[in-house]
């Protein structure tokens, strides 16, 4: 339902961006407004989690999201839907890292907890693209309103299942919690998103006063986070979580791999709708390659990871999730489904499997029991910040590209089907920019893991994996 729910409305979002009379600038809020909130409160709800019984955490997340959910589902107007989203994203905060820190206490044995958590990982990396295909099912037969809707249900089988199945755990010692740290965190990563929003409008742009002042404010805010951190008793982010060079690596590799990744679907699914024509679920189709590509390579990586070790696999993930991106950057008026999309996005999806595996396994190796939730949720974490902020800063590329080719072009035009044929143009070269600097952000992620990953296979023994997955 989580990771879903960062993907599901992409299909929706040209339906929903006419019904609700969204901007172009503004229409990346459907999708920031919850990853930013999911991302920014991932951190305190680790931490509750671990204090106030994980059990409990998971129902009561379960129980919001599905409320906030109902809220979007019925919203009347874009800062509605914008507001339902953020409450989706601060429930997930909550839902999420319960549903991780369960997982190692329901799993003891090594053997079982590998097989667990590589269900996991295939299921946060494929998650995002079954997404797809729901939304583009949902929106064509139903409404756009059922891509939020359908969390009812759900949550209400879950629900149904954890009171009977699943036992409360929770951790002991220190049990305070740090306030402000979330506060600001949430506050700076919101900050830059709007500076970036801000850049797309043609009135504003990248040199305004008021973009350059929102990323600075949130530039400074994250600044007085890391301090905060420093100081706090009992930090929402223990520094010494983020310190261990191959964690480290693991948080920077994730949010890299988030930004580019959140992005591209995002575009492609505006490309294939608005350029060549798709219904919802013939792009909801469309996107499955990515999913076969994830379920492919999730398998093949959690058979290797404990013969060749986390790093291998974390450097040609990348590379091939970036070729596979580069590959989408040649887009034209008539792309062939079968000759360039498809092939391109079992490419993102095999690299997007050997990534997310190896990064499951690397977040939790060697972390104490009082840190497990905070170490895992700063896995998600960083992979929603740098989702967040791609997504924004991605749509700010593209509809700066837009806006650039049409006021160049558009003078020329002699009738009103030329004028269309150079809208559907500025449009490619928009979506083109933004794949290109996709591939760019994953490209780096590649760069990190190799000069920070420092796990050998040794670390990782076949009957340790467990362990270390967990």
């Amino acid at each position: 339902m989580v990771v879903l729910d960062a993907t599901i409305v992409n299909i929706a979002l040209p339906s929903a961006q006419k019904a609700l009379d969204i901007s172009d600038a503004d229409r990346q809020w459907v999708i920031t407004a919850y990853t930013l909130a999911f991302g920014g409160l991932l951190l305190l709800g680790g931490r509750i989690s671990d204090y106030w019984g994980r059990k409990r955490a998971f129902m009561v997340g379960a129980v919001g999201f599905a409320a906030a959910s109902a809220l979007g589902g019925l919203a009347t107007s874009g800062a509605m839907l914008f507001a339902a989203r953020a409450l989706q994203g601060a429930f997930g905060a909550l839902l999420a890292p319960a549903s991780l820190a369960l997982l190692t206490v329901l799993f003891t044995e090594a053997r079982e907890r590998a097989k667990a958590f590589a269900v996991y990982g295939a299921i946060a990396g494929g998650g995002s693209a079954v997404g797809l295909l729901l939304g583009g099912v949902l929106t064509e037969y139903a409404n756009w309103r059922w891509c939020l809707l359908v969390n009812i249900p759900v949550a209400l089988v879950a629900l149904a299942l954890a009171i009977p199945l699943v036992p409360e755990s929770r951790a002991h010692g220190d049990t305070t919690y740090d306030i402000p740290g979330a506060v600001v965190v949430t506050l700076g990563l919101a900050s830059l998103v709007y500076g970036f929003t801000e850049a797309a409008k043609p009135d504003e742009g990248w040199s305004s006063p008021v973009t350059l002042g929102f990323i600075a404010a949130g530039v400074v805010l994250i600044a007085i986070f890391v301090w905060l951190q420093r100081r706090a008793r009992n930090p929402l982010l223990p520094l010494r979580i983020v310190a261990d060079r191959n964690r480290g690596g693991a948080y920077i590799t994730s949010a890299l791999v988030g930004a580019g990744l959140f992005g591209a679907f995002l575009f492609l699914t505006l490309y294939q709708q608005n350029v060549l024509g798709y219904t919802p679920l013939k792009a909801g189709f469309a996107s499955l390659p990515v999913t076969v590509g994830v379920l492919i390579s999730a398998t093949v990586a959690s058979n290797l990871l404990p013969r060749i070790g986390a790093k291998p696999l974390m450097i040609v993930g990348p590379i091939l999730a970036a070729a596979g991106m580069i590959w989408l950057r040649f887009i034209d008026l008539d792309t062939s489904f079968w000759a360039h999309l498809m092939p391109a996005q079992v490419l993102l999806g095999l690299g997007l499997g050997f990534t997310f595996v190896p990064l499951s396994s690397l977040a939790l190796v060697g972390v104490p029991e009082h840190d497990e939730g905070a170490a895992s949720a700063a896995l998600n974490a960083t992979q929603q910040v740098g989702g967040s902020l791609g997504t924004a800063l991605l749509n700010t590329i593209a509809t700066s590209a837009i806006t650039a080719y049409v006021t160049s072009h558009l003078p020329s035009a002699k009738s009103p089907a030329e004028g269309q044929q150079i809208g559907l143009l500025a449009q490619i070269d928009g979506y083109s920019a933004a794949f290109t600097w996709a591939a760019a952000m994953i490209l780096l992620a590649a760069v990190v893991s190799a000069v920070f990953i420092k796990v050998r296979k040794s670390d990782l023994p076949v009957e340790g994996a467990g362990a270390h997955l967990g």
